[in-house]
C-alpha cells in the first residue's frame, strides 16, 4: 500500500476540493493519504511517504502562491527526483499555463511528474473524475 502526501496551498477551496478528491481516489485505490497544508510541509517529511501530489491555484500572472507554497516547493524540489510526483491546481482566468510552466520547472529539476490535474474555478464533474483517477495513479 503507498503512503500518499497530498501539499496543497488554496486561497478560495478551490485547489482543497481537488486535494479532497485526490485523497478519495487514492483511498479508493488501497492506498492511504495525508491532507497536508504546504505551510505544514518541508523536505523532512518526504521520507514518510511513497508518492506526492503537490496542489497550488495560479496566482498573480500565472505564478505558484509566493508566501507559503512557493518556499516550500522550493525546498522540497531538488529531493523530488526519483519519487513519484502529480501536479495539481485550480485557476480562474487565462487557460492554465501556470501549470505548464510548474511543469516545465519540474522537468528541468529532474522531476517526474507522472501526470497533472487543472479546474477552472472549482472542480466540474470532468476535474473531479480528473482528480479521482489522478489519485488512483499515484497510489499505484
Amino acid at each position: 500500500m503507498n503512503k500518499v502526501a497530498i501539499v496543497y496551498w488554496s486561497g478560495t477551496g478551490n485547489t482543497e476540493a481537488m486535494a479532497d478528491l485526490i485523497a478519495q481516489g487514492v483511498r479508493t485505490a488501497g492506498g492511504e493519504a495525508d491532507l497536508v497544508q504546504a505551510a505544514d510541509f518541508d523536505s523532512s517529511k518526504l521520507d514518510g511517504y511513497d508518492a506526492f501530489a503537490f496542489g497550488c491555484p495560479a496566482m498573480g500572472d500565472e505564478e505558484l502562491e509566493e508566501m507559503e507554497f512557493l518556499p516550500m516547493y522550493d525546498e522540497v524540489e531538488p529531493h523530488l527526483p526519483g519519487r513519484k510526483v502529480a501536479l495539481f491546481g485550480s485557476y480562474d482566468w487565462n487557460d492554465g499555463e501556470w501549470m505548464e510552466l510548474w511543469e516545465k520547472r519540474a522537468e528541468e529539476a529532474g522531476v517526474d511528474v507522472v501526470d497533472s490535474v487543472i479546474a477552472k474555478d472549482y472542480p466540474d464533474d470532468d476535474a473531479s473524475a480528473d482528480c479521482m483517477r489522478l489519485g488512483t495513479l499515484i497510489a499505484k
